[in-house]
């Protein structure tokens, strides 16, 4: 069972019991070796169902049980595996009359959650201060950060938000209505879920129970836990000692989400008599790529040290590449990718790494100029675009008629209806938990234009689409109702014409909808597949769809932190200049620096055969705009003489030089009075 493991992996996975930290460098096998520890315990005697794996995507715990079912058989089918947020999921709705939490309670998203902060905002009066106060989304963040990095809220304002500090007192009792108004709503948003879990989990008694529910728990990715993470998996394991931990400190890199590479380092400390193993041996890249690799880690004042090997000979020096400027730095890119295709390396094999995802805007011209077809990841997640939004907010209400979020949304996609006429609306509704609300009434404070509209929607929600919505409405929808697919086909049919009428790509939107459609069409109940839908989305359509069936080889472009995991035969990083590589806004204290260089890291070990560099020398600061204001950068401080000193180092070359004009002996004459006379 273990014979294709190194000596390495093989200690980690058989290790006899206690405490145990795997320190699993970039593509070392890290998930190789989760899944064997996995199999191992099977192997064991552990039962399947007393082993918790959590992990941090949907996808990576549906592989990881697969891989182990390769190696054990299908008793890995019954490990009890999810992300820290659907597992959280499970255990609050089984324990919901515990905690005080309504049978069917909706779970809300980052944007939904923002946008109840909103209405409490104007509710509050902040919208019309005549001093700046701060927005949704910012309000979100200092709510999130705080609860989820567990620091009081005065620390994350003065050390995030310095400019909302004079507001602390409305800041904080604005999120103190945002905590009763999700009690009032009978919903609660990501972070409640885990805040609730460390409520069970802390609990004499159920806490007790959990502990004793599962002989291990295996946690992947462990640098990328926040603080109420730490906190559950500590409470879980608070009477036992068997946990396993894996991840990286040098691949922490998500520190806006209230993530801290101190987790990892600290856990020898949470869990005294932790073994610490690591993985070093990596079956990625060449050596040249791992020497710049380990460089650049060597740089770090605080880390576990890792020395990567190469398990694969050969390998060429990474290239480091000074351009005069991002234009240049575009075309530098295309030639090096066109290049590499004629020497028979796919596009599909190649992709180019930039720290955020406008700063490859004139790649992406030149690549369309020069008929290299891209796809572009990173940016804006699939749920969190508008139109998805819109039909979630729908299949919500279908559930849970007296969601008030959701009805501010849905009210203001029609015509002439804005947040002031949606909030009357919505307070004429007199919305009830479980029934439609008093929609006649209501419908008179839309304009006459939007009525027709606002009554299909209504319909559909009640279950009769195209027919005239009662009063009152029936009392949520009936089991023995139409099934999930063709409930979910109806109320995206209902919204339809709204969506055509409010974007002006109405029609590409709607086939965007319809694989979420037939996603819910193989759910067994609406209101449960909306909640996982919320808890851990899809990051694109195709993630829906299924692998895309193009024609025609394509280059991948993306942001770092989408590419983690990720591998690629030749990688392309853009924009290494300080100011970017670290970026200016995270440069402010030692340890955003600290992540800046161990984003760095992440790009540069995502190459498997060829790495590629690149410095501008001069960048715009408008790059589409009509002034020409630039100004001259320098090279990030990351890539240190040692680092350079690994590359080949290509320069621009010299500018030609002016060709030297004669000087005449004598005097020259200029005419200029004769164009007078």
């Amino acid at each position: 069972m273990f014979d294709d493991l190194n000596a390495e992996q093989r200690a980690a996975a058989t290790h006899p019991g206690g405490p145990l930290l795997v320190l699993a460098g970039a593509g070392t096998g890290k998930t190789t070796t989760l899944c064997a520890r996995v199999a191992w315990l099977l192997e064991e005697g552990v039962p399947a169902q007393r082993i918790l794996l959590l992990t941090f995507t949907r996808r990576a715990a549906r592989e990881m049980l697969q891989r182990a079912r390769a190696r054990s058989g299908p008793a890995a089918g019954r490990v009890v595996g999810g992300t820290f947020h659907s597992v959280a999921h499970r255990l609050v709705r089984r324990h919901g009359a515990a905690l005080g939490l309504p049978p069917g309670f909706g779970v809300l998203d980052a944007g939904d959650a923002a946008d109840l902060l909103d209405l409490l905002r104007s509710e509050h009066g902040h919208d019309a201060a005549r001093t700046r106060f701060p927005r949704k989304a910012t309000l979100w963040d200092v709510y999130s950060r705080t609860v989820n990095a567990q620091r009081p809220l005065d620390e994350v304002l003065a050390e995030r938000f310095p400019w909302c500090e004079e507001q602390r007192d409305p800041i904080a009792a604005l999120l103190k209505a945002y905590g009763a108004r999700k009690r009032a709503l009978g919903v609660l948003d990501l972070d409640d879920l885990l805040l609730h879990w460390r409520a069970l989990a802390r609990d004499d008694a159920v806490g007790a129970a959990m502990d004793d529910a599962f002989d291990h728990v295996l946690v992947d990715e462990y640098q990328d836990v926040n603080g109420l993470q730490v906190d559950i998996v500590r409470a879980l394991r608070a009477r036992s000692r068997e946990v396993t931990a894996v991840g990286d400190d040098f691949q922490a890199i998500y520190g806006f989400r209230a993530a801290s590479a101190e987790h990892i380092l600290a856990f020898p400390r949470h869990f005294p008599e932790a073994a610490v193993l690591k993985l070093e041996r990596n079956y990625r890249s060449g050596q040249p790529v791992l020497d710049v690799s380990n460089a650049v880690a060597a740089q770090a004042p605080r880390s576990y040290r890792k020395q990567l090997r190469a398990d694969r000979a050969g390998g060429r020096r990474p290239e480091l590449v000074f351009c005069r400027d991002e234009a240049g730095q575009a075309a530098e890119v295309c030639d090096r990718v066109l290049e590499a295709r004629e020497q028979g390396m796919a596009l599909r094999a190649q992709a180019v790494l930039a720290r955020t995802s406008h700063d490859s805007d004139l790649l992406e011209l030149e690549l369309a100029r020069r008929r290299i077809p891209f796809v572009k990841y990173g940016g804006l997640r699939y749920l969190e675009a508008a139109h998805v939004k819109d039909l979630v907010a729908v299949l919500r209400l279908a559930d849970n008629p007296a969601d008030d979020v959701s009805w501010f949304r849905v009210l203001q996609l029609l015509e002439g209806v804005g947040p002031a006429t949606a909030g009357r609306v919505l307070a004429a509704m007199g919305t009830r938990a479980g029934r439609l609300p008093r929609w006649p009434a209501a419908r008179e404070l839309l304009p006459p234009s939007a009525r027709e509209a606002a009554d299909v929607v209504v319909a559909a929600l009640a279950g009769s689409p195209g027919g005239q919505p009662a009063a009152e409405g029936p009392r949520g929808p009936d089991p023995a109702g139409p099934s999930p697919g063709i409930r979910a086909d109806g109320l995206r049919d209902a919204i339809a014409p709204l969506i055509r009428a409010r974007y002006a790509d109405g029609e590409g939107r709607l086939a965007d909808l319809d694989h979420l459609v037939a996603a819910a069409a193989q759910a067994p109940d609406l209101a449960r597949w909306v909640a996982e839908l919320v808890i851990d989305p899809p990051q694109s359509a195709q993630d829906l769809a299924g692998p895309p069936h193009l024609d025609e080889d394509w280059l991948t472009l993306s942001t770092v932190h989408s590419a983690k995991g990720l591998e690629w035969e030749a990688v392309h990083v853009l924009a290494l200049y300080d100011g970017n590589f670290p970026a200016c806004m995270a440069a402010g204290t030692s340890e955003e620096v600290d992540e800046e260089r161990r984003l760095l890291y992440v790009a540069m070990t995502r190459a498997r055969q060829a790495l590629h560099l690149y410095v501008p020398l001069r960048f715009h600061h408008r790059p589409r705009g009509r002034d020409d204001a630039n100004g001259v950068a320098k090279a990030s401080r990351f890539l240190t003489e040692e680092v350079q000193g690994l590359c080949e180092v290509a320069r621009p070359a010299e500018e030609v030089s002016a060709p030297r004009l004669p000087i005449g002996g004598g005097r020259i004459a200029v005419e200029v009075d004769a164009l007078f006379d």
